[in-house]
């Protein structure tokens, strides 16, 4: 699934090519995409408008329009191509719109699972599955005396603490297993187990993980890759995520997978032992 890093990628790449775009229609191929509106509806309120800028809050893309904003999200195979408006309409591609340019943009869902929604521009937040997500590691107030707040008595293992949304906004799988090795945490260590410092190097780490990820373009593992043709290289500065059986980079013991939360998970059973 597109995290993070991965959707600010998209939204950067789709910034250069789409803004400035002036909508004329919206065709869905597969109408279930869409959350609060039907195609018609949708199709008529978008034409005329042109894409302002695009925005991103966690793993949420926004197409900020003159009066309305296109929230988007990716789930797990969603993506985004801009074509020529004769090229030839493929399979999995659910949604076209059409621009005055005579191009369109085409959205690529193979498993479907992906969402959109429109909503007056600015209540973006407002928006269901936005209102209720924490701090994304960028924001001013994200730091270690946040996230022990989130904490209270929490006895979830932490790695399923760190992907709650309503915590931390865009931290996914991938990243949330670098970021407790960094930390040195074992995934399986009960929030209430933290102490202040943990929660400083946590909230560090994840600044930094994302921050370095971004940097790259994301991670390209299995079949994710940006719109139009973009791909990441972040996982070539993995060290623990995908690598079962290799050796840890800091003590060479080799690295372990586990189940938590029923998300595979990577550790090193020396640098991160569990407590608690």
């Amino acid at each position: 699934m597109p995290e993070l890093p991965e959707v600010e990628t998209i939204r950067a790449t789709l910034s250069e090519h789409l803004v400035g775009k002036t909508f004329v229609k919206a065709e869905f191929i597969y109408p279930k995409i869409l959350k609060n509106s039907d195609p018609e509806t949708f199709s008529a309120a978008i034409s005329g408008q042109t894409i302002r800028q695009m925005g991103r809050y966690g793993k949420y893309l926004f197409f900020i329009l003159d009066r309305n904003t296109l929230i988007s999200h990716l789930r797990m195979e969603g993506k985004f191509y801009l074509k020529p408006i004769d090229a030839v309409l493929e399979k999995h591609e659910h949604v076209v719109f059409h621009f005055t340019d005579g191009e369109t943009l085409r959205y690529h869902d193979t498993r479907k699972f992906g969402t959109m929604e429109l909503v007056p521009r600015g209540c973006e937040r407002e928006a269901k599955g936005l209102c209720g997500m924490g701090l994304e590691p960028f924001d001013e107030s994200f730091g270690g005396p946040y996230l022990q707040s989130m904490a209270k008595t929490s006895i979830r293992p932490v790695k399923s603490w760190l992907l709650d949304q309503t915590v931390i906004s865009g931290l996914g799988n991938i990243y949330v297993n670098e970021v407790l090795f960094r930390c040195r945490l074992h995934p399986e260590t009960p929030v209430r187990a933290l102490e202040t410092e943990d929660f400083a190097r946590l909230a560090e780490a994840s600044r930094a993980v994302l921050s370095k990820a971004i940097e790259l373009g994301g991670t390209t593992i299995r079949t994710y890759y940006s719109s139009l043709g973009v791909t990441g290289r972040f996982q070539n500065e993995l060290n623990v995520h995908d690598k079962k059986g290799e050796p840890c980079p800091l003590c060479a013991t080799p690295i372990a997978k586990i189940q938590v939360g029923g998300r595979g998970t990577y550790y090193c059973p020396h640098c991160q032992p569990k407590k608690g």
